[in-house]
């Protein structure tokens, strides 16, 4: 009765009071929010974040079109000779979800939005699960800051970020959908995967729906056992409405998306032979259109290192960590200058940015989660976050993965598998808040026994007064599985500093060390300042683990009041994960330097920026392919891009990184910065030009043999062309005498040439061949056009005098913006009417479908 009141009373207080907590938190989370990031919030300072910056670089030509032109350039000649913008910058005017994400940010600047989305979306889960505000909040500190999310956001991985902020309100929908109201939880599941699949990262996105898989075959089982499977099946058709409902909504970026893969590197190459340094070639037989698997495993989480989720430094911390002048290396004599960044990681990883840590307070309540919540939410988030380990460890657990690599539709067009632990960043940060739900909500209290006759013995009454408070059954039941977990907890962080005895902590780069000149001291120093890292992370988390038992112990004895023991957790949560976070994403990471300041020309930019031509490439020979600076002045042969166009990569491969000149003379390579300030530009006097008649064309039989004829191509004179894929030209040869064409107009996605020609004849253009999308026009008709030299158009022209155009015009943008469209307005009647039903329903409207609380 006491419970029901309590509700009663609850329910039928002001809207001002029921809003308070909710207003106050989120208030919270923008001073979190700003706080961390203070630099830029309030310093002007903005985060280095190598990814964005070379993201500006490859972006700079489209946006500049984009705001002169007033539409979308959809193509870009400024990376990789020419690609689509889809993956770079491109806008869909009709996605309107853009505006609730501004919504929901409240205008807060780039990445300190991140971290506020992070923590509000982690909030309105737990709220939608009946977790009490303030606990909601230690739940959401708990998902907000695990390092993972801030160690991203200092690699400029922002698409990430926002697509793992995001997670929560999918899986708060789920949730809501099938355990409690299914029409506000279709709702809230429909406008969390928009804008989960908004943020474009589609690896985030296949993670998070693994988790919903799981979840729904646990449902499947437990609906199937209690009779329920029509709900179920209701149930399960309104998300799958709103799943269709944020795939229209951001159909133009998924439809563009995947046209683009069918010929992005995230496919396999059509070459059979195997390239330079490649032990093995293709295999004929392999139909999958998946990357290779070794690039997929490249980064995989070691199997000992799974440990890091509870000592973040159980093996080094980050590729390259700061020493203090305390550390063993400063004793043992190495200058102060080199301690700024030493390679204290000792792992099996190539290179890490720092490991995923979910706090030592977290972990204690996900380990005592699996003893209090229920059932079904323990089973899903416990085989989430077992899946998520797997996974994450790839090539180190072959036999498993390298099966799910080739049976999982579309996990094969995804790398770096470590990426995986994403899956149990959102689980146990989950399952712990509802543990520390079911630890703190109210449990009946007895009174102290009193003798009857206690008001006419003064002494008794005193005694009776003094005695001590028995624990409720509740209570005394929970208690032995909170020191259950905190023993399991703290019994892991022991055997990790005793093992830590056996360990050599040697690691893969202390060969090349020695080669630099560390002696054998310095060395051993080095592995000394290893050990103390990981010993001193077990110290530190078995102190969190102690401070958090001791909370909820006090509380279950009666000694603390619910209030203060979630806010001391709130507190625990924040300063556990906030001290490990600032050692990857700290006050080092930011820069008074802007976006705009980084690009600042330089010498060899400016000299180049004075030839007036409307269109030629620059190689910067500079580790040209993993830059986009270039980018951002000149039409680059190189760039930087995780998915550039397969067949240009087969190129880079096997003819450029080869020094083939006649091939950078076909991509019409005018120039090359050398990087020698004595001659920072070389003119290359070979180049081509933007199109060229040629007097041969020769035909192949296969990609491998156009390839290969491009190791003693003429391409002034002569053309190859794969028969295999374009039937209809024949091998033939040209009187070219009197021929010429030029470059009249350029955008970049339309070029204008014109041409004389005393015969017909076959020109090739120094552009990429891209199917999907370009457009040949000659006088303003139609003409198909082919694609030559391994990459590059190019298109017979009958003799006269006449202009070519092309144009690119993919369906795949107009067909996809049009459906984006008509999804945002389905949406937000969608919105609208989820509303109005809430203002509406009674508590009674829809009861909940689950036996059993969620914790």
């Amino acid at each position: 009765m006491a419970a029901v009141a309590s509700a009663s009373s609850v329910s039928s207080a002001p809207w001002w009071r029921r809003a308070l907590p909710h207003v106050l938190a989120v208030l919270f989370f923008v001073l979190l929010a700003c706080v961390y990031f203070s630099p830029i919030v309030f310093d002007g300072k903005t985060l280095a974040q190598h990814d964005i910056t070379q993201f500006q670089g490859g972006a700079h030509e489209a946006q500049e079109y984009a705001k002169a032109m007033g539409k979308e350039a959809l193509w870009t000649n400024s990376m990789f000779s020419g690609m689509p913008t889809y993956l770079i910058s491109l806008h869909f005017p009709g996605d309107w979800s853009g505006y609730l994400q501004k919504i929901m940010t409240l205008g807060l600047p780039a990445v300190v939005a991140n971290l506020f989305l992070a923590l509000l979306c982690g909030y309105i889960l737990l709220v939608a699960l009946g977790v009490r505000p303030l606990v909601a909040v230690a739940g959401a500190v708990a998902l907000g800051f695990s390092s993972y999310n801030l160690a991203i956001l200092a690699a400029g991985h922002n698409t990430k970020s926002i697509a793992l902020a995001y997670a929560p309100l999918v899986l708060g929908g789920v949730l809501v959908a099938y355990r409690r109201d299914k029409w506000l939880g279709a709702a809230l599941f429909a406008v969390g995967l928009t804008l989960n699949v908004r943020a474009n990262h589609l690896q985030i996105t296949y993670y998070l729906m693994l988790l919903v898989v799981i979840f729904g075959i646990i449902e499947l089982v437990a609906a199937a056992r209690a009779g329920r499977l029509p709900e179920f099946l209701k149930r399960t058709a309104l998300l799958g409405l709103g799943a269709a409902l944020a795939v229209g909504v951001s159909f133009g970026r998924l439809y563009t998306t995947l046209e683009y893969s069918k010929y992005s590197n995230r496919g396999r190459t059509e070459l059979k032979s195997p390239a330079p340094g490649q032990a093995s070639a293709t295999n004929p037989d392999d139909e999958s259109t998946g990357v290779d698997r070794d690039y997929a495993f490249q980064y995989s989480y070691g199997v000992g290192e799974t440990i890091t989720l509870l000592i973040p430094n159980f093996y080094g911390g980050a590729s390259a960590m700061p020493l203090g002048t305390d550390s063993n290396l400063a004793k043992a004599g190495l200058p102060h200058e080199y301690l700024t960044g030493m390679p204290t990681y000792w792992g099996q990883q190539s290179y890490t940015a720092g490991p995923v840590y979910m706090g030592a307070v977290v972990c204690f309540l996900f380990i005592l989660g699996l003893f209090v919540v229920e059932k079904r939410t323990r089973y899903w988030l416990l085989a989430g976050t077992i899946l998520s380990i797997l996974l994450a460890w790839g090539k180190n657990f072959e036999t498993f993965n390298y099966l799910i690599f080739d049976i999982l539709p579309g996990y094969n067009k995804f790398r770096a598998v470590s990426m995986a632990l994403v899956i149990a960043q959102l689980a146990m940060p989950i399952l712990g808040a509802l543990a520390l739900s079911r630890v703190l909500r109210p449990h009946p209290k007895p009174q102290p026994l009193v003798p009857a006759d206690a008001q006419q013995h003064p002494a008794l009454a005193k005694a009776a007064g003094a005695a001590k408070v028995p624990m409720s059954g509740e209570a005394a039941a929970l208690l032995p599985k909170v020191l259950y977990a905190g023993a399991i907890t703290a019994g892991l962080c022991v055997l990790a500093y005793l093992a830590s005895f056996s360990f050599d902590f040697a690691a893969p780069i202390d060969n090349e060390l020695t080669k630099q000149g560390f002696t054998p001291e310095l060395l051993g120093a080095l592995r000394a300042d290893r050990a103390d890292l990981l010993r001193g992370d077990v110290w530190r988390g078995l102190l969190f683990i102690g401070a958090a038992l001791a909370v909820l112990y006090f509380y279950l004895k009666g000694r603390l009041e619910a209030v203060p023991a979630a806010a001391i957790m709130v507190l625990l949560v924040l300063v556990d994960l906030w001290g490990v976070d600032k050692r990857y994403l700290g006050t080092d990471k930011f820069q008074r330097e802007t976006i705009a300041e980084a690009f600042q020309p330089s010498p060899a930019d400016q000299m180049i920026l004075q030839d007036p031509g409307l269109s030629y490439r620059v190689l910067n020979m500079q580790n040209p392919f993993n830059e986009a600076q270039t980018s951002y002045f000149h039409k680059s042969i190189g760039g930087y891009h995780g998915a550039k166009l397969r067949r240009y990569q087969d190129l880079i491969e096997r003819q450029i990184s080869n020094n083939n000149q006649q091939v950078l003379n076909m991509l019409n390579t005018r120039y090359l910065i050398t990087g020698d300030p004595k001659q920072p530009v070389q003119r290359n006097p070979g180049a081509l030009g933007n199109a060229w008649f040629v007097s041969e064309v020769k035909t192949v039989n296969s990609p491998d043999e156009e390839m290969t004829a491009l190791n003693t191509l003429n391409p002034a004179t002569e053309a190859v062309v794969d028969a295999s894929k374009f039937p209809q030209q024949k091998a033939a040869t040209y009187d070219i005498t009197g021929a010429t064409i030029k470059l009249t107009g350029y955008s970049p996605d339309e070029l204008k040439y014109s041409y004389q020609s005393p015969r017909n004849g076959m020109v090739v253009f120094s552009e990429i061949y891209y199917a999907d999308g370009w457009q040949a026009f000659l006088d303003g008709k139609p003409v198909p056009h082919l694609r030559a030299d391994y990459v590059l158009r190019a298109m017979p022209v009958p003799a006269g005098s006449h202009t070519i155009e092309f144009r690119f015009e993919p369906n795949s943008y107009s067909v996809g913006n049009g459906v984006s469209l008509a999804s945002s307005i389905a949406l937000l009647l969608v919105l609208v009417g989820a509303g109005v039903y809430a203002s509406r329903r009674k508590q009674t409207a829809d009861a909940p479908v689950a036996a059993a609380p969620l914790a």
